[in-house]
């Protein structure tokens, strides 16, 4: 019985302190207002470089347009899913960013009629009190206009948990992700012509975690605890983020197009623009999970590996004997697929029989395609295949082998990858083991550790000190540009830029 009470204590003190998040950080007082957080990109906007004049900017509405309701267990909510304070949120972004003089459009007609008050008792008051009062102030008006608005917010991209539960005792987790996409565009009031427009989306996540007891314990007497935490990120600070970097990238995308300029220290704004075409470099290239489609892996590779073989031919005790070294190279043909040869120098033994020689010295020359399944992720499984020869030391026997076989890769760094493989080998002989016995021939495993060096790209440029790819990208620009100039020449269009 006493055994039974300590068994039970050790599991239920396990889940507790598996769960020890959930009860360590329970809100059992009440809390005092405080300052609003920040966002991770809040100080990022505090930081731009500073303006050389702020740009008087009007914003009568900027709203969520996705019509979505809170999502219930049995269906949905009267509730809406974004907030409805979006117009607010980007005011409070534009004061953040000082690139930005923001001037009350949204509730103008409030504005209007407290300055009507304040001339109709000014009029009405000024003989008696003071006949020399100023008149008021003009209104500022807008040079641009800032519209869009949160465009989608979209339940359930991706969904998941893993769970497991023993006689009683269990825990599972479960996570689900939203997304919500922010469209925002500067409007010139002078002609009307839209000057930019900026993309951005910002994921939700949410996440579950709980364990459970059930069981038991002594006839009648049943021991049931169960514990659990669930994390939800705010709707509103996954808004407040989003609108946050769609201002950074406005004024960023407005010093490259020369809508403004900065006075801060021309390095310090090059440095801006430069981490921000890599971000949105980045961005084409990324899907909607974060997967993003660069190439890492260069097309030259070097590759250096040891590790070991097992025997399977006619002898009934095959013994692990290591394989000193394997080396190659391989020529990437596309993103996904290799072609490469190695050579490798390893032993092929058996457990020892009286009167047979019990270890084989064997060098094979291989060559061998190979296919990378995720050819843009630092940690990618590959599979290979080829053929190559078979040759006994002192190249007394050669004969061919068909190879075939699985791995996988972790890149360490752009040059420098770490893999672990297996293959399986077919001879085409049946004395490999100098025995000739049964219908199939012989064969071997082999399989090993090692590490890929890739070669950086050579990029020969010439004098203007651009590589092929940017000069081909350059002529074609120059070709659409020299088009629209002529475009608009024959339709009598100035073509004079700023």
């Amino acid at each position: 019985m006493f055994k039974k009470i300590i068994k039970v204590a050790v599991i239920v003190t396990g889940v507790f302190f598996v769960s020890c998040g959930a009860y360590f950080n329970q809100p059992v007082t009440i809390s005092k207002a405080v300052l609003g957080e920040g966002t991770q990109n809040t100080k990022k906007l505090k930081n731009l470089p500073e303006p050389e004049q702020k740009i008087v900017v009007g914003v009568y509405n900027f709203r969520d347009q996705t019509g979505q309701y809170k999502m219930l267990q049995n269906g949905s909510s009267f509730s809406t899913a974004i907030t409805q304070g979006s117009t607010t949120i980007l005011l409070k972004a534009l004061e953040d960013s000082k690139w930005f003089t923001a001037i009350e459009r949204e509730n103008l007609s409030n504005l209007l009629n407290e300055r009507n008050i304040i001339r109709s008792t000014r009029q009405e008051y000024r003989k008696t009190s003071n006949p020399n009062e100023p008149q008021l102030d003009p209104l500022l008006y807008a040079g641009v206009l800032l519209e869009g608005g949160v465009v989608s917010y979209d339940s359930n991209i991706i969904t998941g948990g893993l769970g497991a539960r023993y006689f009683g005792i269990g825990g599972s987790t479960k996570y689900r992700q939203d997304r919500i996409t922010v469209y925002l565009r500067i409007i010139s009031t002078s002609s009307g012509e839209i000057l930019k427009t900026v993309y951005v989306s910002k994921t939700i996540l949410f996440q579950a975690i709980d364990a459970s007891f059930f069981r038991y314990v002594k006839f009648k007497r049943l021991l049931e605890v169960e514990t659990g935490i669930t994390k939800k990120e705010p709707v509103h600070m996954a808004v407040s983020e989003a609108i946050e970097k769609a201002v950074e990238s406005l004024v960023i995308e407005g010093l490259k197009d020369g809508l403004w300029e900065s006075k801060s220290d021309e390095s310090e704004v090059k440095a801006t623009i430069a981490e921000y075409d890599l971000e949105k470099e980045e961005a084409i290239n990324r899907e909607i999970y974060d997967r993003i489609n660069t190439k890492k892996r260069s097309k030259n590779v070097f590759e250096l590996s040891a590790g070991g073989t097992l025997f399977d031919a006619d002898y009934p005790k095959p013994k692990l004997e290591l394989m000193p070294v394997k080396v190659g190279y391989k020529r990437s043909l596309n993103s996904y697929f290799n072609l490469g040869l190695n050579y490798a120098k390893f032993n092929l033994a058996n457990r020892d029989v009286p009167g047979y020689q019990s270890t084989y010295g064997f060098m094979s020359f291989d060559l061998k395609g190979e296919y990378i399944i995720l050819p843009f992720d630092d940690f990618s499984p590959y599979i290979f295949a080829g053929g190559g020869i078979n040759v006994s030391n002192y190249f007394k026997e050669v004969v061919p082998k068909v190879e075939y076989g699985l791995g996988l890769e972790y890149l360490v760094s752009s040059k420098i990858g770490i893999k672990i493989y297996g293959g399986h080998n077919l001879v085409l002989s049946d004395e490999l083991d100098q025995v000739e016995s049964g219908k199939r021939d012989d064969f071997y495993y082999r399989f090993g550790l090692g590490i890929n060096y890739y070669l950086p790209n050579s990029k020969k440029k010439n004098e203007s000190g651009l590589s092929r790819k940017e000069q081909r990208l350059k002529r074609k620009l120059e070709k659409r540009n020299n088009k629209i100039i002529s475009d608009k020449e024959k339709i009598g269009l100035n073509t004079n830029t700023k």
